[in-house]
């Protein structure tokens, strides 16, 4: 003992010596946390001949031997790099056992270095997994405000600098993809929705809220890609995908459209699974969705208004005689062509398809939004 304890500051520096003899990355590293390095060095020796004293009383040797090092240091110093440490560490004490051990009790000493060097082994694993478990709650909850500021529409410059913390990038491409949380631990809903991400070689930010599971999509050109590649993360129910935007902050627009979505799916029992939040605008705009009514009078009715009032008028007879060219032919006093005309017309302004029974009912729904409208509009 006398004889170990005399050697452990010369042991503790020959190690040191060693990392930045062989150990690129330790050079490279600040002053600082080269010095919290050689104190976990020392620490580590001066641990071994405590636990050599007495082999069977039980030692917290994480706190013995990483107690001295702040927390920050697993965050500079990767679990690699520190098996990379302590191998050395544990290197240059067996090749001075022949020198410290006294005669005869170097097969001693060395069967307690194995044994120690397996003891530190389960304990650096320890520490690391205590800081990635904190680290991951504490991201779980960073993650899980973004995404309630995105759905509350509170987002600001703090909402980027959090994703940007959790590891958001840029992506061009940003949507939100919206429906019921399963049953059980959601972290590991939230897990499940990262794997599935990673897979589809997407950007995520997601949380459960509530009953609702939301995630924040970046990194797809094709929304409903992304949806299919996510959907078997959510509970039986419908899955809804907000319009893409073209960044996080803009994401609020998003959600919203596909928080408002979700609410409305059961207005319309036959929808796909997922569905755009878009596809269902006039069963939002009944459900009182105020950007679900603008949009659709914005988007239908206004440039239908402008186009000519022959377009309107024949989509409003055409809707009105159940779909019949021929009716709406007679009601109009023109010939059945013009009407398929003034049809194709509407199609090309207006992207919808009014021979299309579900297109025919958002049409049907954008004109009376827009009747409505038209004598605030007057005034």
């Amino acid at each position: 003992m006398r004889r170990l304890e005399k050697a452990s500051g010369r042991l503790a520096t020959n190690a040191i010596q060693r990392m930045d003899e062989t150990l690129s990355w330790y050079r490279r590293m600040p002053p600082e946390h080269r010095s919290w390095i050689g104190l976990v060095a020392q620490a580590g020796i001066a641990a071994f001949t405590e636990w050599f004293r007495h082999p069977d009383k039980p030692q917290a040797m994480s706190t013995d031997v990483f107690g001295t090092a702040p927390r920050e240091l697993t965050r500079a110093v990767t679990l690699r790099q520190t098996v990379e440490m302590i191998r050395i560490s544990i290197e240059v004490v067996e090749e001075a056992i022949d020198e410290v051990a006294a005669p005869g009790d170097e097969a001693g000493l060395r069967e307690a270095v194995l044994v120690y060097a397996r003891e530190l082994a389960f304990a650096t694993a320890q520490v690391y997994a205590q800081a990635a478990e904190a680290r991951g709650a504490w991201d779980a909850r960073l993650e899980a405000l973004v995404v309630n500021a995105l759905l509350s529409g509170d987002a600001d410059e703090g909402v980027l600098s959090r994703a940007a913390a959790l590891g958001w990038g840029s992506p061009a491409q940003v949507m939100v993809v919206m429906g019921n949380a399963p049953d059980g631990d959601s972290e590991l809903v939230v897990e499940a929705i990262r794997r599935a991400a990673r897979r589809a070689r997407l950007h995520v930010l997601t949380g459960v809220l509530g009953s609702r599971l939301v995630v924040v999509v970046g990194g797809s050109m094709d929304p409903m890609h992304a949806a299919r590649a996510l959907i078997g993360q959510f509970a039986p129910g419908p899955v809804v995908v907000g319009p893409t935007v073209g960044d996080l902050l803009s994401a609020t627009r998003s959600a919203q459209a596909a928080s408002g979505a979700l609410r409305s799916c059961g207005a319309w029992p036959d929808a796909p699974r997922p569905v755009l939040a878009d596809d269902l605008l006039p069963e939002r705009a009944l459900a009182g969705d105020q950007a679900a009514r603008q949009q659709l009078v914005e988007e239908i009715y206004i440039p239908l208004e402008e186009a000519g009032s022959a377009l309107l008028e024949t989509l409003s007879v055409y809707l009105e005689q159940a779909s019949s060219l021929e009716g709406a032919a007679r009601m109009l006093f023109v010939h059945p062509n013009t009407v398929r005309y003034r049809l194709r017309r509407v199609t090309d302004v207006t992207g919808y398809t009014p021979s299309d029974v579900r297109s025919a009912f958002t049409l049907r729904i954008a004109l009376a939004l827009g009747r409505l409208d038209a004598p605030r509009t007057q005034r």
